[in-house]
């Protein structure tokens, strides 16, 4: 009986692992590139903000149109009067208690409002163009933090297999090198060197798999997903003739951001809206025509008719008319708004010529550090085939006996060096194109690492 409560005991509990493995497994998911980008774009807040802004703009620009449908009121009220009172259906003062109903509908139409409407309306339109536009920017945003994040992520992999790699030569040079002075071919000292240089590469292990764990947080973070699931990031295959295939034209670039960029869109539509608002403004200024009419009718006990008599036919009263507003004088509210709204049009215009100033030196710059940064990948190509041939020779010579081991490790500290500065400078150059992309409003989602 015992035996097969354990063997029952032993089934639960291996069922229970399988089932936990299989919900740990579950809960890693491969992510790739284009998957960041896209959980971004669906989790980020700030775009979910931007979306909203834009239905906000929708609903006022229907508000704005609704303006010139009729306005339509119905009112109902009824009344109790007791003692004496005058009826003003039978006209004379009488005492009695009298019920009394009475039903008013009315309907407003604006004819001419100083062109405050029409102008109201443009400026809700551009309004709804401009959130649009920033909703587009704000796309770019994400876009351009995502996929930043994950190319951090990259390189900081990419410093973590060459520290590993470096620990993993220098470990087996530290098994020569013993050797060597187990036989007496090499003085202590050489092994005493070697083992602080081991040491040394396992502290630049620790630190690269730090990193590598910082920025992956920093990508998660991006993304705005669990932090506690599991996680894993695809590394995507770079081709390297493409990255360094690109030729850009400096005022070409700066054209093309001077009429794709979104923010700068955005800040004309602004401007062309809050024109409109100040000609909407000074339209209060002028006179108003609207058109009104109304139907009412009443019924009172206190008259000897009945109910469908009365409310029907005796008491209805019908009315059309119009009405002219004339403002002369309102202690200086409508001026005062006036000349509000030509100040922030000034402003407005002020701030677009200096956002236009600033895309055109972000495109410099970054121009610039595009053309460096070729350099920069160029010189480390040629400084990362000196430094592996420089560690190969030393490695032969120390192998030989005619090299000393603080000439090998000068020459492995260079070609780990030379193997880091080139990685950085290739992922430099990526970087910088994805800005440059960025900065002339030309990134969306389907980016690629020279793919």
């Amino acid at each position: 009986m015992n035996m097969r409560k354990g063997i029952l005991l032993l089934l639960i509990g291996f069922s229970l692992s399988t089932a936990l493995q299989a919900q740990n497994t579950q809960d890693i998911r491969n992510i790739s590139l284009e998957d960041a980008i896209d959980i971004a774009l669906e989790n980020n807040s700030q775009l979910k903000i931007a979306e909203n802004d834009v239905e906000l703009a929708e609903n006022q620009m229907r508000s704005e149109k609704a303006d010139y449908i009729p306005s339509l009121n119905a009112t109902l009220s009824g009344n109790r009067s007791i003692g004496r009172s005058f009826n003003q259906d039978v006209g004379e003062i009488v005492t009695e208690t009298t019920n009394s109903f009475f039903s008013r509908a009315n309907a407003d139409l604006p004819i001419f409002s100083g062109f405050e409407n029409l102008h109201s309306l443009r400026s809700s339109r551009y309004d709804k163009q401009s959130m649009e536009e920033n909703l587009q920017r704000v796309r770019e945003n994400v876009i351009f933090n995502t996929a930043s994040n994950y190319l951090q992520y990259i390189l900081d992999q990419h410093f973590l297999e060459i520290d590993r790699e470096n620990l993993e030569a220098s470990r087996q040079t530290l098994q020569q090198v013993r050797a060597q002075v187990e036989v007496g071919s090499r003085p202590r000292v050489d092994l005493y060197n070697q083992e602080a240089t081991v040491a040394n590469n396992e502290l630049s292990v620790v630190n690269s798999e730090n990193a590598v764990q910082s920025s992956r947080l920093q990508l998660i973070q991006t993304l705005q997903i669990d932090p506690r699931k599991d996680y894993e990031f695809s590394t995507p295959e770079i081709n390297e003739q493409t990255v360094a295939a690109a030729d850009y034209n400096l005022d070409q670039l700066v054209d093309t951001a001077l009429e794709n960029r979104s923010d700068l869109q955005r800040e004309e539509l602004n401007i062309l809206s809050l024109e409109h608002q100040m000609k909407a403004t000074r339209g209060s200024l002028y006179p108003s025509l609207s058109l009104s009419a109304s139907l009412q009718s009443r019924y009172s006990d206190g008259i000897q008719l009945d109910f469908q008599d009365q409310f029907f036919d005796q008491n209805i009263n019908r009315s059309v008319g119009l009405s002219l507003n004339i403002p002369i004088f309102g202690n200086l509210d409508r001026r005062t708004n006036v000349q509000a709204q030509q100040i922030n049009y000034k402003n407005a215009r002020l701030a677009l010529q200096e956002t236009q100033l600033q895309v055109v030196q972000e495109v410099n710059q970054a121009y610039n550090d595009y053309t460096s940064y070729i350099k920069q990948l160029e010189s480390s190509e040629k400084a990362l085939q000196a430094a592996e041939r420089s560690y190969l020779t030393q490695k032969e010579r120390y192998e030989v006996g005619a090299g000393t081991l603080i000439e090998l490790s000068d020459a492995n500290a260079q070609y780990v060096e030379a193997q880091a500065s080139r990685a950085q400078a290739l992922f430099r150059v990526i970087f910088q194109q994805k800005l440059l992309d960025y900065y002339i409003g030309r990134l969306d989602e389907n980016v690629s690492f020279g793919l």
